[in-house]
């Protein structure tokens, strides 16, 4: 289905982006893979992607803050791979702190990232897609663009918008072969959770294992993460022909967050 398509997934380098860039270069689409971190590593995960599925790996760094950055790297995608097939609106960033006390400039980047490039991104790939009446859009959103949690302001709202801004570009799209459609992770283990279950261990002297259920407790009834793989297998599925009806969608996957 997704053979020889091209693949962009923002925020790819790591954590979720990475898991579902590898699974979709499982099933046999080029990429382009975008995020920050050393050139050096970057560059061997590249290779190694490349290697292991035998498709092709390209990777830009632009910077999802600034509009014009996204645009020219759908631009470069274009040229080099003919059009950006499946686009995954992955990369994101948070800062907690109550509404009262939230700085100005940290609200303005988290909107920018994490709603603005998500706008910005659809905006510049869709054309393409319309012109050969395929093409598929997962925006990663998260359980708080279904609920709130306190002092992530800037992070609910833009994941709300996230999941409002998926439903408008599946109605505009809803006759031609463009699917708009999105994903909302529960808590995954990622490298910077890993670190907070190691700093609530260490602070409440606990085993990593209790320090795991206790912080899972507090929001995912399963008490077992979301797996970057599962995650992955998802967008898989919404990238195949059984998801061709499947438009404007929450997919939630989450341990139970949201069925609370």
């Amino acid at each position: 289905m997704i053979k020889g398509k091209l693949a962009l997934v923002t925020g790819s380098t790591s954590g979720i982006g990475l898991g579902i860039a590898r699974a979709l270069a499982a099933d046999g689409a080029n990429l382009v893979l975008n995020g920050f971190g050393d050139a050096g590593e970057i560059d061997k995960l590249r290779a190694a992607l490349a290697a292991e599925f035998g498709v092709e790996v390209a990777y830009d760094g632009a910077d999802m803050s600034k509009p014009a950055a996204i645009e020219q790297m759908v631009r470069d995608a274009e040229k080099r791979f003919g059009a950006v097939d499946i686009l995954v609106n992955n990369a994101g960033i948070q800062h907690v702190a109550p509404v009262d006390k939230f700085p100005v400039e940290r609200w303005d980047a988290v909107i920018a990232i994490n709603l603005s490039a998500v706008f910005h991104a659809i905006r510049c790939a869709l054309p393409k897609m319309r012109e050969r009446n395929w093409g598929r859009i997962i925006n990663i959103a998260s359980a708080h663009g279904l609920v709130a949690s306190a002092e992530k302001s800037a992070y609910v709202a833009a994941k709300h918008g996230v999941l409002g801004l998926t439903k408008a570009v599946a109605l505009e799209t809803a006759r031609t072969g463009v699917t708009c459609n999105a994903i909302c992770p529960g808590w995954v283990l990622t490298p910077l959770v890993q670190k907070q279950i190691d700093a609530r261990a260490e602070q409440h002297k606990q085993s990593p294992q209790e320090a795991k259920v206790a912080l899972l407790g507090e929001k995912q009834p399963s008490l077992e993460f979301v797996t970057t793989e599962q995650l992955g297998a998802l967008a898989s599925f919404l990238c195949s022909e059984g998801a061709a009806q499947v438009r404007g969608s929450a997919y939630s996957m989450d341990g139970g967050w949201t069925a609370q």
